[in-house]
């Protein structure tokens, strides 16, 4: 039977947000090839002399109140493809945000498309969703030159309480952010082609306060899950990239994945079609690109960082190839003695070592192999492609520690597999953290996480048990992660004891429990 969706219709308000006359003009729309270690990527980005927005940029309340007049549509059922306000039910868009974000620390605004790129939209291609602070716009521009495809972005704004911005000083750290944002957004065409900019106002200094005058060199609010959520939901491919704004893009994965998608269209959508041995192993098999339009897959793209960290600052002398014969390459400068570049983070193994990165390296480049990841630990973190259905990250996190690894654990239980792409990765550029902060907001949300880990599982367990379906694959994962955490190890062995197995329920098709 097939299935009818609503259409969301986010509206471009012709009032003052969203609508800027900047002397930028978009290029064509054709597919630019990636950025490789032999183009000149040299980024310039001079906010020190960026031109100050007057006072008659805003209007004298912007932004608004959770009063706006914009609507979204939310056509009927059977009438999925319409968008006029006679054929369905017209939302506040602001209600409907803030029902979306209402874990978020309040006050919080989200300010859907304050930019919206003018390039075409192909449903099948991958956008990058990340979020970026303001100290982070120039290293965001190194990932836009480097991309050259979708990006969705949540920009955090600090905004003061019961503040607009007309009414603030030119100097004030907001408007100097909001200036910069406007100035990144005119330095180059490709951010009209391609970068989505959505804001995030609120007032928080850091996660664990809340001042008047955040410091505009601090990381702002630090809500990094709601920021990404919004991302995500905002962005208009089916497909996406968690990805951290520090992380160079140095392999076409883009291009892998798009590929893999029309070939997989090209063949018979069945488990039985008759396929190469390439198409059942590696990124063009019929069964992962399934389950990847499905919300049912991952795909890692395995993460480096330079050992000697001032090493690790210029984009442009990072490898772009696994290996070949006369270029620096990832592998040459993994196996150097003593080695160039390292796993992302290994020091500490939870994070990233599910990857299996010694697999990765014995793979032969160009071979398109993809490995499943089995030996998951829930500290994992990679960064992955994925649908957009996935499961949403948990809100509750603010600030470092557990927040990436929450969204991964969360889409672990809901059957997600991950599959490492052996032929491609990402390399951090080295940057100064901000430890102090880092070091209390990772001691906060260690606890928040351990308590997440079990709410989570008690909550899939729960629903896979009202569906039937506790003993199908799909639920595998929850069944065996789950038993591991001490403090409900024992009820959840009892709730998988005293289900129905495989012979008795038919998983498969949703058939519920016997009372």
């Amino acid at each position: 039977m097939s299935q009818s969706y609503a259409i969301l219709c986010l509206p471009i308000s012709s009032g003052i947000r969203r609508v800027h006359d900047l002397a930028i003009r978009a290029s064509s729309g054709t597919r630019r090839p990636l950025v490789l270690l032999s183009d000149p990527l040299e980024v310039n980005l001079d906010l020190d002399h960026a031109v100050p927005l007057d006072d008659n940029h805003w209007a004298d309340t912007w932004p608004p109140g959770y009063a706006s007049s914009d609507r979204v549509y939310l056509p009927r059922s059977g009438d999925s493809r319409s968008t006029r306000t006679d054929s369905g039910y017209a939302v506040r868009e602001e209600t409907l945000l803030s029902k979306a974000f209402s874990e978020a620390i309040h006050p919080t605004r989200i300010i859907p498309f304050y930019f919206k790129a003018s390039g075409p939209k192909d449903p099948d291609d991958v956008t990058i969703t990340t979020l970026v602070t303001s100290n982070r716009f120039r290293v965001f521009k190194q990932l836009v030159e480097r991309y050259r495809g979708p990006i969705s972005v949540t920009i955090h704004i600090p905004l003061p309480l019961h503040s607009s911005f007309s009414s603030l000083k030119p100097d004030h750290p907001s408007r100097v952010a909001l200036n910069n944002l406007h100035a990144l957004y005119a330095s180059s065409p490709l951010f009209s082609e391609f970068v989505d900019v959505h804001l995030a106002l609120s007032p928080f200094m850091s996660a664990l306060s809340a001042g008047r005058v955040p410091s505009p060199k601090g990381e702002g609010g630090r809500q990094f899950n709601v920021w990404r959520n919004a991302a995500r939901l905002l962005a208009r491919t089916e497909f996406v990239m968690m990805l951290d704004v520090d992380f160079a893009v140095c392999t076409d994965w883009r291009g892998a994945v798009r590929d893999a998608l029309r070939s997989a269209a090209m063949l018979p959508n069945r488990l039985g079609a008759r396929t190469e041995r390439k198409q059942l192993n590696g990124i063009n098999s019929v069964d992962i690109v399934q389950k990847l339009r499905e919300g049912a897959a991952a795909l890692v793209v395995p993460a480096f960082e330079y050992v000697r960290q001032e090493e690790g600052v210029d984009q442009r002398t990072f490898p772009a190839d696994k290996q070949a014969r006369f270029f620096a390459t990832l592998l040459k400068l993994t196996r150097a003695s003593p080695p160039i570049i390292a796993s992302f983070h290994a020091s500490w193994g939870p994070g990233h070592n599910s990857t299996d990165y010694d697999k990765y390296y014995s793979i032969p480049p160009g071979s398109h192999t993809v490995y499943k990841v089995d030996q998951y630990q829930s500290a994992y973190e990679p960064y992955v492609i994925t649908s957009k259905r996935v499961s949403w990250c948990d809100e509750r996190f603010a600030g470092y520690g557990g927040n990436k690894a929450a969204c991964l654990f969360e889409m672990y239980l809901s059957g997600v597999s991950f599959y490492v792409l052996s032929d491609h990765f990402l390399i951090h550029q080295s940057h100064k953290y901000e430890e102090e902060a880092r070091r209390e907001e990772r001691k906060s949300n260690r606890k928040l996480y351990s308590d997440f880990k079990e709410e989570s599982c008690l909550r899939y367990l729960y629903r896979y048990y009202r569906e039937g379906t506790l003993q199908a694959d799909r639920a595998a994962n929850a069944r065996e992660e789950c038993k591991k955490i001490k403090n409900i190890a024992k009820t959840v062995s009892q709730v998988i004891l005293i289900s129905p197995d495989s012979s008795r329920v038919r998983a498969d098709r949703g058939v519920p429990l016997r009372s």
